[in-house]
């Protein structure tokens, strides 16, 4: 469904983030994209889906290929509009509006209002805290519930492929399971791809089909999510194993050793 082919992004004409950055996401998979702060995942996302402009970036090399079409040329409304949503990390919702004006305004891009009731009744099937607050200011909704508001706005726009940035950010670790869950769900009955970056490595390949590490604005590894779960590096930088499955911290560790494969 989508391809990245050796594509490079530049901040403000000099900072280079991504370098060459290529990866797959087959049609109805859930495929994780992990990596530490700085390693360019939310760029990936922002290429993918048209925001990079704001921040003053732009892809100048390689392109975006989603569903046969280039889509790396185009503004973001058309991205969305060619069946693309991206959950923005840091729970972006309408605050100033009520939980059920924030989905409504996720269905504005939908030509037609053709199954909106049923579309919003499902919503609140996966996110039941939401029917419950529908009449009230998003604002004042708890963070998990922002999270669920975001995830469900996307859901309204009906997407072919949602890019998940971070949905575990701040959330306790009981509301994570919840939205992983339904994440799970959300793929499984509607048939929705999903790109999911997420630092929660443990979580992410739990759900996950197939998995990408990215380091220094490229990827360094990929892998079946079976395969990278068992990897011994995996364990100790991702997972925080080491093999005697002790917890080790990145600042125990001097050198990350790469394979000389993964860069080939």
């Amino acid at each position: 469904m989508l391809t990245l082919n050796n594509v490079e992004v530049i901040y403000n004409d000099v900072i280079l983030v991504l370098k060459g950055m290529s990866l797959e996401v087959p049609e109805g998979k859930i495929v994780a994209l992990l990596g530490s702060n700085g390693a360019g995942k939310t760029t990936t996302l922002k290429a993918i889906s048209g925001l990079l402009k704001p921040d003053d970036g732009e892809v100048t090399e390689g392109d975006i290929i989603f569903q046969g079409q280039r889509i790396d040329t185009l503004d973001a409304a058309d991205i969305v509009r060619a069946g693309i949503f991206q959950v923005m990390e840091g729970r972006r919702v309408f605050e100033h509006l009520t939980t059920e004006e924030n989905l409504r305004a996720g269905a504005y891009i939908r030509r037609g209002q053709g199954q909106f009731k049923r579309d919003l009744q499902l919503v609140y099937e996966y996110f039941p805290h939401l029917h419950q607050r529908r009449n009230q200011q998003a604002g004042y909704l708890s963070g998990g519930e922002q999270q669920m508001l975001a995830i469900g706005r996307a859901l309204m726009a009906r997407p072919k492929l949602m890019l998940l940035d971070e949905p575990s950010l701040g959330l306790a670790p009981l509301l994570v399971a919840s939205i992983f869950d339904i994440v799970r769900r959300i793929n499984r009955d509607k048939g929705t791809t999903i790109l999911l970056v997420e630092q929660n490595a443990r979580m992410a390949l739990d759900i996950a089909d197939y998995g990408y590490i990215m380091e220094g604005g490229r990827i360094v590894l990929e892998g079946e999510t079976g395969k990278l779960r068992d990897n011994e590096d995996v364990k100790e930088f991702y997972l925080g194993l080491t093999e005697v499955g002790q917890r080790k911290s990145y600042r125990d560790v001097k050198h990350y050793k790469r394979r000389k494969r993964w860069l080939s």
